[in-house]
């Protein structure tokens, strides 16, 4: 039998007792009854006892319930107060006069009931009887009409109060408060002020609150902190710590912070506020700066300050430091706390040491609801979403049900691994428990259907939620900007517009990535107008994408204008700034820019650090790159992917193989990114040989090549001019799809045109689907390289003709092609055109250009006044260039006059004395060319010998000058002597100056000093007489004129016409600086054409039959500059273990 059974027990008994104790007991119960159970309960306990006594007027109080007992059998609807009235009613017609306790008794019946009517019927009988003037019942009167949400009826009792005192304003306003009726609750307080009412504590106490939920400004925040000082409750602990967490709230950290710092009595919930409020802004450095000023200062922080401190560790640069808290946790003994616990599980969990995070986790010895969300939402974050799927099995155990966080993490888990089956169930789930139309379930949801390629769900599900809701219009936008979809993420954003929906900060953003990703600039620079019509053109998120849109199509002086305009210091368009100077190989103005953000307080991401490391590979500066490197490793960064693979580019780039297979090696994570960073790497320091070794592992490790993979190993190719690899990997390009791609193109032109194979070039540009600025800057230079110097210039026409604008590597083409056909005229034209027509500023080559187009056409007084007149500094590559012109055109003024500033650019390169020694023999100043050979000496510089290589049966085989080492040496010199006795008979003469310029006087025998070349290209006739392929010579040096002469005599070619072989087949020999490919061809176009299918391939038939005949002409068909480092540096590491023994 329960208590309330026995007390009506008791009342039944009492009724026969007569007695005033029994009323007194009887009255006492009846208000226990009305506090716990339904007015019935104590309108049961009056019909009973009513009969013999009158009770005092305190036994007739009637009040709701809230909760319901099977003991007691209950009638009328519950929520109701009316049967309160009937029992005022019933009171009247006994003739027992209600006092002012039972009125107050029933109007807290009506305000927990809800009941208007009930309470408008009690406040009539209150007026009549009088009792309005009582303080305790205005009160109360207006508490009633606020529970049952008549605001009017409330403000009409205090105006009406014949003395309003603040206890009842700030029950008013309290009251408002609890129903979270803001706009209300700073009516009143107005009211209050303008009635000469002072507010107390509780007065600023309730005001703050209110404004922490309401959407206020800052300046009426400011107007209240104003009062708040007026009234000397500025040092209050209450109020401040309102104060602290207001201004928090609404971003104002600064006016936070002095209250903070002005409070002298702090306590444990001062410190939760400050530190929760610098968190939750985005200066967490600062929050935990203030934990350990707080924990040096000797005060114990609380639980609620270590769960504060550990939400602000959450970032990045402060994992370590939560770690160390967590230490201290231990010690203060606070690992069971959950708060603590919860936050030690995010913490982690966000870090991506999901260990930690679930040995916490397993821990805990009262997992709740936030345990769960956390660990949840860490391990679908990590990309364990099936771990995460697991988890909530384990939370069901548990008996916690999911809310809208839960559902959420979810589904983003689902997202991470595909599961839209589970997804749909737990959709089912959400519309079941009411969670549908939350805003959160709604963008995962949604963000599920599109991560799993469920577009048409998507979209079904989008236009059946609150299309109000500008997040979801945004995930769609992503989605098909995903998709690289603009004209459904335009009409997705045109629809937003038209049904009126605001974009937000976000909105922009995602339109401008599409835009930027498909290439659409144009209409990308259209949402930038519409960026600054709405206001977010100082937004930092709409900023960041405009800059990466503009850096990426090269504007960079546009990216960099937006970045100093932005007011706020924002990480990511920093980043976004460097990484376009990055794209557009500005490597110095990137690192400047780096240094800078340092110096504002700006630290670097992963992005940045991996930018900034770029930058330092593209100028070879290893040293600086190993300082941002450890920088990064401080910041936390050192597990990174983009960092390691941006520290293998910087080592390989700076030539450090070692390093660069050791940093390769310990990235436990690689990617294609990784690989390709390795390879291109090696490729751009040229050590091409490397590049393509690592293609081959990479292929082993069964590691998919995909188009950067391309278009570094092709590149290697060409730089190494290997057509047979080059044509190989054309193939793979082919099988694996990639033949239509504009980079992949762009690259194979290259191949072919370094690889003397322009024809193929020239397919290659024509068969294009699609040209951008790069294909025609190839096919141009590739012409140009060939000597061809007018179809150069006629593609260049038509470039400009299709409105395509020529850029620096356009006019290097041009500039090079005028040179090479001699148009000294039109080249200068060409040189003025570039900052006149174009805008451009002529960079370090192009003035080398103009050089060498002056020096090639004997104009050398000319360009020496050209030199002396540059607005920059004339480097090396310059002066070079005019002291080679005047060795050939015999100037030893000029000559001296190039090399004495060459000389003090570059006094340990052996080229400079090299070329003036050559040209004080030409002009048989043998005394001048003597003392150079002595200054050489003296320095200690030393010159390379030649050597060159020649590849027979997929062997490289070495001859250095004067060679006798090879097993075939003495055939090779024989079948020399006779090829120097037919070319004599075609007017071959052998040229003694540079031969003797070679070796000392004592030395000088010209029949036994015989250039490498001239061996390789013997040793190649010898060993490949049923080919027809072109004898293919490699050599570390420029070849001499002596040599050229050997191959071609006064217009024919003497040493192809000493054989048929040669005769079909050419010479093509790439020396330190280019190629040249020499062939025996008709003039007209035909014949040119012809004679390469047959010098490719030499599949046709009766090739003597079409090579003969007619008239024949020296064709100089490549010309190229090509990396040698790899062949000065270490020539045999070209030779295969094979053949090493041709050196022993």
């Amino acid at each position: 039998m329960t208590l309330l059974a026995k007390s009506l027990m008791v009342c039944e008994s009492i009724q026969l007792l007569h007695s005033p104790l029994s009323v007194s007991l009887l009255s006492s119960l009846c208000h226990s009854l009305t506090c716990k159970f339904k007015p019935h309960s104590s309108l049961r306990v009056f019909s009973f006892s009513n009969n013999n006594h009158k009770l005092n007027s305190a036994g007739f109080s009637c009040a709701a319930t809230s909760h319901v007992y099977d003991e007691i059998p209950l009638n009328g609807t519950e929520g109701s107060n009316s049967v309160g009235v009937d029992f005022l009613r019933l009171m009247e017609e006994r003739g027992i006069r209600a006092n002012l306790q039972t009125y107050l008794w029933l109007l807290e019946g009506c305000l927990n009931s809800g009941s208007l009517v009930d309470a408008r019927k009690l406040h009539c009988r209150i007026l009549k009887l009088g009792f309005n003037g009582e303080l305790v019942m205005c009160d109360r009167l207006m508490e009633t009409y606020i529970s049952c949400d008549n605001f009017e009826g409330a403000v009409k009792v205090l105006d009406e109060m014949a003395v309003r005192s603040l206890s009842s304003w700030n029950k008013i306003i309290q009251a408002l408060l609890a129903r979270k009726l803001i706009s209300q609750v700073l009516v009143m307080y107005h009211k209050m002020v303008m009635n000469n009412i002072d507010p107390n504590e509780t007065t600023f106490a309730g005001i703050l609150k209110a404004c922490s939920y309401g959407d206020v400004g800052f300046d009426y925040v400011k107007q209240i902190h104003a009062r708040i000082i007026g009234h000397g409750f500025d040092t209050a602990p209450l109020v401040c710590n309102l104060l602290i967490d207001l201004y928090s709230k609404k971003g104002y950290v600064d006016s936070a912070r002095k209250v903070f710092d002005k409070l002298v009595l702090r306590d444990s919930v001062s410190w939760v506020a400050i530190i929760s409020g610098l968190s939750q802004n985005g200066r967490e450095e600062e929050a935990v700066m203030l934990f350990c000023q707080m924990h040096t200062s000797g005060i114990s922080p609380t639980p609620y300050v270590f769960s504060s401190v550990l939400s602000a560790c959450t970032k990045v640069e402060l994992f370590n430091m939560g770690e160390q808290i967590h230490g201290l946790v231990f010690k203060g003994g606070f690992s069971s706390e959950r708060y603590v616990c919860n936050a030690l599980v995010t913490l982690y969990a966000r870090s991506g040491n999901l260990i930690s995070s679930e040995k916490v986790f397993s821990a805990m010895q009262n997992r709740d609801g936030v345990s769960y969300n956390s660990l949840i939402s860490g391990l679908a974050q990590s990309g364990f979403g099936d771990r995460a799927l697991k988890l909530y099995e384990k939370m069901q155990h548990d008996r916690l049900k999911p809310d809208c966080v839960t559902v959420a993490s979810l589904l983003s888990a689902c997202a991470s691994v595909g599961a839209l089956d589970k997804g749909k169930q737990l959709h089912s789930y959400a519309i079941k428990a009411g969670m549908s139309s939350d805003i959160i379930i709604e963008g995962s949801l949604l963000d599920l259907y599109v991560k799993c390629s469920d577009l048409h769900t998507a979209y079904d599900f989008f236009i059946t939620t609150e299309t109000e809701n500008v997040v979801l219009w945004n995930v769609m936008l992503v989605a098909y900007g995903q998709l690289e979809d603009l004209s459904q993420s335009f009409e997705i954003y045109r629809q937003m517009l038209i049904e009126g929906i605001i974009p937000n900060e976000f909105t922009y953003p995602s339109i401008l990535r599409t835009c930027t990703a498909v290439g659409q600039l144009d209409l990308g620079e259209q949402i930038h107008t519409q960026v600054i019509k709405t206001g977010f053109q100082l937004n930092v998120y709409a900023c960041s994408v405009l800059i990466d849109m503009y850096a990426k199509i090269g504007k960079l002086d546009t990216a960099l204008e937006i970045l100093r305009r932005l007011k706020e210091e924002d990480v990511v368009s920093w980043t976004a700034m460097i990484a376009g100077y990055t794209q557009h190989d500005m490597f110095s103005e990137a690192l400047q820019l780096f240094v800078e953000m340092e110096n504002r307080g700006i630290k670097p991401d992963n992005i940045g650090f991996a930018s900034a490391i770029t930058a330092c590979a593209g100028i070879k500066s290893l040293a600086w790159g190993k300082q941002i490197h450890a920088r990064s490793c401080i910041s936390g960064y050192s597990d990174d992917i983009s960092i390691q693979n941006s520290l293998v580019s910087l080592y390989a780039r700076c030539g450090s193989i070692q390093e660069a297979y050791l940093a390769f090696e310990k990235n436990d994570s690689k990617d294609n990114i990784s690989w390709n960073a390795l390879i291109s790497g090696f490729a751009q320091s040229g050590y091409c040989e490397e590049a393509l070794q690592v293609f081959s592992e990479m292929n082993r490790a069964g590691v998919k090549a995909n188009l950067f993979t391309f278009g570094s190993t092709v590149s290697a190719a060409a730089n190494l001019a290997n057509v047979k690899q080059g044509t190989q990997f054309h193939a793979m390009i082919i099988k694996t799809g990639y033949s239509s791609e504009t980079e992949v193109s762009n690259v194979l032109i290259t191949l072919y045109a370094k690889c003397g194979r322009i024809d193929d070039a020239q397919r290659e540009f024509s068969e294009m689907p699609e040209k951008n600025e790069v294909s025609w800057n190839a096919m141009i230079t590739g012409y140009s390289q060939h000597g061809l110097g007018i179809e150069a210039l006629n593609l260049f026409e038509q470039m400009k003709q299709l409105g395509l604008t020529p850029n620096h590597v356009t006019f290097v083409g041009v500039l090079s092609a005028c040179s090479h056909v001699g148009l000294v005229d039109k080249g200068l034209a060409y040189f003025d055109s570039m900052s006149k027509e174009y805008g451009l500023i002529p960079h370090p080559e192009h003035y080398v250009c103009v050089v060498d187009l002056l020096s090639r056409a004997g104009l050398l007084n000319e360009a020496k006044e050209f030199i002396e007149k540059m607005p920059i500094k004339p480097d090396a590559i310059v002066w070079r260039t005019l002291l080679s012109s005047c060795t050939v055109h015999k100037n030893a003024e000029i000559g001296e006059y190039a090399a004495h500033h060459l000389l003090e650019l570059e006094p340990e390169d052996s080229a400079t004395y090299v070329l003036l020694s050559n040209l004080y023999a030409i002009a048989k100043k043998w005394d001048f060319r003597d003392q150079t050979r002595r200054l050489m000496r003296e320095k200690g510089v030393k010159k390379e010998p030649g050597r060159s290589w020649i590849e027979i049966n997929n062997s490289f085989h070495a001859f250095f000058v004067g060679d006798r080492l090879h097993p075939l040496a003495d055939k090779i010199y024989d079948f020399l002597a006779h090829l120097n006795t037919r070319a004599a008979e075609f007017g071959y003469v052998q040229d003694c100056y540079y031969l003797l310029n070679e070796v000392e006087q004592e030395q000088r025998d010209p029949t036994t000093y015989i250039h490498s070349e001239k061996l390789a290209i013997s040793f190649g006739l010898l060993s490949s007489t049923n080919s027809r392929r072109p004898i293919h010579v490699i050599k570390n040096l420029r070849v001499c004129n002596d040599c050229h002469n050997w191959i071609n005599c006064k217009g024919g070619i003497s040493v192809v016409k000493t054989s048929p072989a040669l005769f079909i087949r050419g010479i093509l020999i790439g020396d330190g600086e280019s190629y040249s490919k020499i062939s025996n061809v008709r003039d007209d176009v035909e014949s040119r054409t012809t004679f390469n299918s047959l010098i490719h391939e030499s599949k046709n038939c009766g090739v003597d039959d079409k090579m003969g005949g007619g008239s024949y002409k020296l064709w100089l068909l490549m010309r190229v500059s090509t990396p040698s480092t790899n062949v000065r540096q270490d020539p045999l590491r070209w030779v295969t273990p094979t053949y090493n023994k041709c050196f022993t």
